[in-house]
């Protein structure tokens, strides 16, 4: 009876959890060029920030969780310089350079870089560089709202957060009751489930939380076409005269063994043919010889 009692309890959290808990999806990787940059659209209640180890904040009615992305492609005259003067603003406004990628093309300069500003702070920290900027070349940008997503992470953690909590006394009561291992193991084994979906619930709002407060700007620094050196990239004059002593090198080299097989092929083809001459001569002779 007791058998059955337990396995009631089970099969009423189990269909729990498949009505309010399915796999959280995945925090997506961070790309590369478009840069993410969150911000939160002002309303008259807004949200509290959650932090690590304390409990993750509500989604008030009418505040909007926006994602924005943002590019900016700029021509500059000193790629170092830039470089250094984009970390500075980044600095002044608590943020961090997240990555940085230095590369040269046609023995030019070039760098991208990742920041992480207060989401606040974006359109200042863009203007910022622009201003370091000879020109803008290129900048995109683009919203996304997860609104919508975050309130339906808020409603599947209570679910599952109450499934937790009438698992965790089922579990006293069965150890009470019955006490079998097999009985204990099979809602200890449901109420580990119902922890895991808890947790990755609570890690993908941390994720969001964390894009709400810092926004992501990737900044490619071009050198302007007028910094170039007046000469073409890559003409190296010693090198060039370099080359073509080797070259002439390998020209006499090619002359002096073609005089030796002709040397060699003489010395073994003159008195060859000279005793074909002698032998002719010498047949011609006797033959006349013959005729008289």
């Amino acid at each position: 009876m007791r058998n059955k009692i337990v396995l009631a309890a089970l099969l009423v959290a189990g269909l729990l959890i498949a009505a309010c808990a399915s796999p959280a999806p995945e925090a997506p990787p961070e790309a590369p060029v478009e840069s993410l940059a969150v911000g939160r659209m002002p309303s008259a209640e807004p949200a509290k920030a959650s932090g690590a180890g304390q409990d993750l904040a509500s989604s008030p009615a009418g505040d909007q969780m926006i994602i924005r992305r943002a590019n900016l492609e700029l021509i500059v005259k000193d790629t170092e310089k830039a470089m250094a003067e984009n970390s500075r603003i980044v600095a002044e406004l608590q943020g961090y350079v997240a990555d940085s990628n230095v590369f040269r093309v046609n023995e030019q300069l070039q760098a991208t870089l990742t920041v992480r500003v207060p989401a606040k702070d974006m359109d200042k920290a863009m203007s910022q560089f622009k201003a370091l900027a000879v020109r803008v070349e290129r900048e995109t940008t683009g919203t996304e709202n997860v609104t919508e997503e975050y309130t339906d992470l808020e409603a599947r953690l209570k679910n599952l957060e109450l499934t937790e909590k009438e698992l965790q006394e089922l579990l006293s009561e069965v150890r009470q009751k019955t006490g079998k291992a097999e009985d204990v193991l099979a809602v200890y084994n449901r109420l580990t489930e119902i922890r895991g979906e808890i947790e990755r619930i609570k890690g993908r709002m941390r994720y969001l939380s964390n894009l709400v407060d810092l926004a992501t700007i990737t900044v490619t620094l071009i050198p302007d076409v007028l910094a170039r050196p007046v000469v073409k990239p890559g003409w190296r004059p010693l090198e060039t005269l370099r080359n073509a002593v080797a070259a002439l090198i390998t020209v006499l080299q090619a002359l002096v063994n073609l005089l030796i097989y002709v040397l060699v092929f003489a010395t073994l083809l003159i008195p060859l043919v000279l005793a074909i001459i002698l032998i002719r001569v010498w047949q011609r002779r006797r033959q006349r010889a013959r005729a008289r």
